[in-house]
């Protein structure tokens, strides 16, 4: 049994690196922009804040000192009851092209997101849109570069993949993983495709452009998605409009969650939907997770213990050290200490719980909740 299980764990651990090498060879990775562009067509930047007083200010910032000619920032107040509303007031006095709007009640039709971005939009001017979180924090040639990318490739959506920022011992131990396993779901080949189906949204930074936005219907037709940007790439892949998804890691960088409440609360609510709600695909993904960091060491483990033949021996250790280099090459994309991809055990652990919790939660109670909020019935 443990010499068929050690072929097992052997095989499962290349099929994973030779298919994420696979993956990250189509992702396209842009480079801040250099020169003037030929056009500079006027960005809407849409931002929905929900009781965002911890991290809005710096995002905003960042967003109104853009090295860009023709933009302007729309932030909807989602009936905050912190400090967000007079942050915005703040800043309006500071920046003229910030835009503040006061959100409408929730219609009861309605998800907190997408119709906030909807009065966003309402309220905007601009022939691209870009819709963005409230706390990322971009570099000042963000809106420039993306605008370049759009243009020089014809796109109608361009999606970046964000740096990530990295603060307590939990955001180092599950985060990466989280993000990991977000970007071999979406099969970059296939998303930049045009003649594949595959489609795919970062809600951090989702540029569209406007007639082609209208087109589909906006977020009007994403009232009750609360994975509205997954939504909004499917909507307009179906339409037949080109979009690309890219590595924007040197354009912007998010730091999403602060604690392991965090992290769980965060990740529980959508993870489930990102699988389509699928009991058989959350137990297949968590089988790959496992199987790939964490039973390496198990294996490697049992083999010295049982003093196995040193061929057998050999074989875990080239595994586990596979294993290891492909997590230690995670961390050097992420900017993370190399020495971190030893918490990546635990971390694996902890993102099959939030799996399995997210998939409970949602068939037992048949909602997801996300500030102070709760969805019944949310579709992925």
């Amino acid at each position: 049994m443990l010499v068929f299980l050690s072929i097992l764990q052997f095989c499962l651990i290349v099929a994973v690196i030779v298919y994420l090498a696979v993956n990250a060879h189509f992702l396209v990775k842009i480079q801040p922009a250099a020169g003037p562009l030929p056009a500079s067509p006027r960005v809407s930047v849409c931002v929905p804040a929900r009781n965002e007083e911890r991290d809005l200010e710096a995002c905003l910032v960042s967003l109104l000192n853009q090295d860009y000619p023709d933009f302007e920032v729309i932030v909807v107040d989602d009936n905050s009851t912190d400090r967000t509303p007079e942050i915005i007031e703040s800043l309006k006095e500071r920046y003229p092209s910030l835009i503040p709007v006061r959100g409408a009640e929730l219609p009861p039709d309605w998800y907190g997101k997408p119709f906030a971005l909807h009065q966003a939009v309402e309220n905007s001017r601009g022939d691209l849109l870009l819709f963005t979180d409230a706390d990322p924090v971009f570099r000042s040639y963000a809106l420039k570069t993306a605008v370049e990318e759009m243009q020089n490739h014809s796109l109608d959506m361009l999606t970046l993949l964000p740096g990530a920022e990295f603060g307590s011992f939990w955001e180092r131990a599950v985060q990466p993983l989280i993000f990991a396993f977000i970007a071999a779901l979406a099969r970059f080949g296939k998303v930049n495709d045009p003649e594949s189906e595959a489609a795919m949204g970062i809600g951090a930074f989702l540029m569209i452009r406007r007639e082609v936005y209208d087109r589909v219907g906006g977020h009007a037709s994403l009232k009750q998605v609360i994975l509205e940007d997954i939504g909004m790439g499917r909507l307009l892949k179906q339409a037949g409009a080109r979009i690309r998804i890219a590595n924007g890691r040197e354009i912007y960088s998010i730091r999403m969650y602060h604690s392991l409440k965090e992290i769980w609360t965060g990740w529980r609510k959508n993870i489930f939907l990102a699988l389509k709600k699928s009991v058989v695909k959350t137990f297949y993904y968590i089988f790959w997770v496992l199987g790939f960091v964490v039973t390496p060491w198990l294996v490697a483990g049992v083999h010295f213990w049982m003093g196995s033949a040193l061929g057998w021996q050999a074989m875990a250790l080239a595994g586990l050290a596979l294993v290891l280099v492909t997590q230690a090459t995670l961390c050097y994309e992420l900017k993370l200490q190399q020495r971190y991809a030893l918490l990546f055990p635990l971390g694996a652990l902890v993102m099959a719980a939030i799996m399995i919790n997210s998939m409970l939660h949602m068939l037992l109670r048949g909602h997801a909740e996300w500030r102070g909020r709760t969805y019944s019935q949310p579709l992925g």
